[in-house]
């Protein structure tokens, strides 16, 4: 099996990239050709809440991605409110209104509980506890299904790490590098378990993606394989740097962290307030600013994003690339967004 080694997801689409461009061989799928490793691959996170991309030609849309994390924590698996972000998720819908398979939905409901209490319950009270398994794939409902929409990653496992802070691993049946686990994937796992951390009361610590089959699509690989050949950025020889490459390690973009922390890193905001806060956020309508919540992040970071994007809905790019640069205290997600919505600028 191969090892990705990565710091975040901005240097792994481009270690992956380079693994495809080196050992794929171009395969048939139900969508079409491939370029797909010869073993199945996992991609390490050793800095999981580095968890936005900065590549301008991958231009991946960091207000979808970070709305999408936060429907799937409130556990849902109506359209409406993520179609906002992303028309063309009906797609990916059998009945153009749900998802079979969303993760969030399952997490939180599909098997008739909610999985993710259970197991925080159990990481507070055995930091030692292996048995800590959140589900996504049901055998009875996906094994055999025809429909377009099926659960990608199926399983996740958490535990508490030797030093103290929480792991995740999670299995991928089949893993689109570009849109799925170097896009989609690592923001929702990655603030999903930010999540799960803040719960347990520890730090957040690895990330493993485990992916049986790891492959980019033909025509989209190759237009940003382009880009990437171009740039001079691959490092066959390992004699590059990363680090010239990524605005983090260049220290010019930081997280925000989703649960507030006392001045000796304990958190101070209970999973039951966060999740109220959650609810107050995703009841929200567009420019409200009356909402009191227990944790800033909603009203630092998550409230200036979605506000910028209904600013750039309405026809007013200037007001939401300001709005997001001067209001967002998560500089990544600032960036990220300021930088997308540049790029739809007319050009002169």
């Amino acid at each position: 099996m191969q090892v990705i080694d990565s710091r975040n997801v901005h240097d792994a689409l481009l270690l992956g990239m380079e693994y495809l461009f080196v050992h794929g061989a171009v395969r048939d799928s139900r969508n079409g050709r491939v370029h797909e490793a010869p073993t199945p691959v996992t991609t390490v996170y050793r800095e999981p809440t580095e968890r936005v991309l900065f590549w301008e030609d991958r231009d991946a849309n960091p207000f979808f991605h970070f709305m999408e994390s936060l429907w799937m924590l409130y556990g849902q698996n109506d359209l409406k409110y993520v179609k906002q972000f992303n028309k063309g998720m009906s797609k990916y819908s059998d009945d153009g209104k749900t998802l079979h398979g969303a993760y969030g939905w399952r997490w939180r409901s599909y098997f008739t509980f909610d999985q993710l209490p259970v197991i925080i319950e159990r990481l507070k009270n055995d930091r030692e506890d292996r048995r800590s398994v959140l589900q996504m794939w049901d055998p009875v409902e996906d094994l055999g299904r025809q429909g377009v929409d099926v659960p990608c990653n199926t399983t996740i496992y958490f535990k508490i790490d030797k030093d103290n802070r929480l792991q995740m691993t999670v299995c991928n049946r089949s893993n689109d590098i570009i849109w799925g686990a170097y896009g989609a994937n690592a923001v929702h796992m990655s603030m999903l378990q930010e999540f799960m951390a803040g719960c347990i009361g520890v730090p957040v610590g690895r990330y493993y993606q485990v992916s049986d089959n790891y492959h980019a699509y033909h025509n989209v690989y190759h237009k940003l394989l382009d880009k990437f050949l171009e740039m001079d950025a691959f490092d066959f020889y390992g004699l590059k740097s990363l680090r010239a490459l990524n605005p983090y390690t260049l220290s010019r973009v930081k997280s925000y962290p989703m649960f507030a922390r006392t001045e000796t890193g304990e958190i101070k905001t209970t999973m039951r307030e966060w999740e109220l806060d959650l609810a107050k956020f995703m009841g929200r309508t567009p420019f409200q600013d009356n909402i009191e919540y227990t944790d800033p992040f909603f009203a630092v970071v998550a409230e200036p994003i979605q506000d910028s994007w209904f600013h750039h809905k309405l026809g007013d790019r200037d007001a939401a690339m300001e709005l997001v640069e001067s209001e967002c205290m998560s500089t990544d997600w600032a960036r990220a967004c300021y930088e997308w919505l540049d790029r739809r600028k007319p050009k002169e």
